[in-house]
This record gives structure tokens, sequence and C-alpha cells, in this order.
């Protein structure tokens, strides 16, 4: 097959969570270039919508659908939407994150709304939309982890910010998520669904200049990431050109851990 075939994803359906994210608009990008019909799934409905018309008014194929990853109902409802739309599902991608808590001190409360998103709810919208993906015969899963599920914090990029400890919230997630990749690996096999995941460093987000000066020159590459650069990786593992690639973790960090 040549290798644009094997990238393409035309008419494959493509369920995207936390479409509205850092890495979320870029992703989907990504997606519909490689010809993908995107469906792009978040609570913040108002920016979802805006979102989808915008890649909707440049002649893409993006529908705008609700869920709350911490009401199972919402989950239920939104494959339902899919399988009445499209009566299939090819590739899911998790890019949703809730991070309520700010800081390493932060109240237990966040810390359990945390969970009822990054993990239950995780869980809950991965298993659903696998069963959506076997009953279309296959497909692949891409989960959204980050280099911090990898490593702990350097604690040297915050030094002459006013930047405090980063909370321990979106380590554990990210940390559990790479394990759960590898757990569907395996028990989704029969089923003929691959899933990988792929973990960022940091991305641009205008963050302090003193910030930027420890980071950056801790990367070989001699920058932070930027929107461009996660969207091919993400086209990769969800086409078939990553056929052979199952339960694997893609450290896009620029070389800081070489």
């Amino acid at each position: 097959m040549h290798v644009k075939e094997l990238l393409s994803l035309k008419e494959k359906v493509v369920l995207l969570t936390g479409g509205t994210g850092s890495y979320g608009k870029c992703v989907t990008e990504g997606l519909v270039e490689a010809d993908a019909t995107v469906i792009i799934a978040s609570r913040s409905t108002e920016k979802n919508d805006a979102i989808a018309a915008d890649f909707k008014a440049k002649g893409y194929d993006v529908i705008a659908m609700p869920v709350d990853l911490a009401d199972h109902d919402s989950v239920l409802s939104l494959k339902q939407k899919i399988s009445e739309k499209y009566g299939r599902l090819d590739v899911l991608v998790n890019c949703a994150v809730l991070r309520p808590m700010k800081t390493y001190d932060a109240p237990l409360e966040d810390w359990n709304k945390s969970m009822q998103v990054n993990a239950t709810g995780l869980l809950d919208i991965t298993r659903e939309m696998a069963d959506l993906m076997a009953d279309s015969g296959g497909g692949s899963i891409v989960n959204i982890a980050s280099m911090m599920g990898m490593f702990g914090p350097d604690l040297s990029n915050y030094e002459g910010t006013d930047i405090g400890t980063p909370p321990p919230d979106y380590f554990f997630h990210k940390g559990g998520m790479l394990a759960l990749t590898k757990y569907l690996a395996r028990v989704l096999a029969d089923k003929n669904i691959r899933v990988n995941a792929v973990s960022p460093g940091g991305i641009f987000a205008d963050q302090p200049e003193q910030f930027l000066k420890n980071y950056i020159k801790k990367v070989p590459v001699g920058r932070m990431a930027n929107d461009d650069d996660i969207k091919g990786v993400v086209v990769f593992l969800a086409s078939q050109a990553s056929a052979y690639i199952n339960g694997e973790n893609i450290l896009m960090d620029g070389g800081m851990h070489a």
C-alpha cells in the first residue's frame, strides 16, 4: 500500500474527547487534514460548537457533541448518538483532562474531582467506545498522556518564577493512563483494537520568560512543543501506518530525556 494511503483516515470516523483543550484543536486539525470525519466531544458545549463551526467553514467534516466524562449516562448518550448518526467508530483519541488541583496541598475534594474524569471517566468512555469499535470491525485508540506520567517533576524549571510545585493529580493520572494503555492493548486485541499513547512534553503557552529559559536549555531541539508537533504522531497512531504498533508510548519531548 502506498504510504499516503497508509496515513489516510478517509472514511474513518474519529471521536476526540477534550477538543477544546491545549492539544485538542491541533489534534483535530491533523485528523481532518488526513480526511477523517471527526467528532469533538467536550463539556464546554459553546466553545466546542464554535471550534466545530470553524472547521466546517474551512470545508472539513467536523461535528461537536456534548459529553461529561464524570457522568456515565452522558457517556452512554454520546455512544448512542454516534451509533445512530454514523453506525460505526474507527478511532478514539482520549485527549480530555480535568485539572482541578492547583497545588500539592490542594484539598482532597479536588483530587476526587480529578479521579472522576481522569480515571473513572477515562475507563468508562474507553470501554463503551471500544464496544462500538468492535461492532465496526476494530480500530485504534490513542491516549494523550504526558511526559509527566513518566518522570517526576523537574522543580528547577520553576526557579525564579512564581509558579509553585505542580499538583500531583496530573502525574498520577497520566502515569495510570500509560499503564492502562498496555493493559488495554492486551485485553482488546481480540476485538482487533490497537491501543497506544503519546506523551508530549511542555507546549508553548506564553509561560513566564524565566520558566522558558529554564526549560528550553534542557531540550536538544531548543524549544517547547508547538501546535504542529503532535498532529503527525496522532495521525500515525490512528492510521494503518502503525498497524504493527500496539501497547506503545511515544515520548514527544524534543529530546529532553534522551
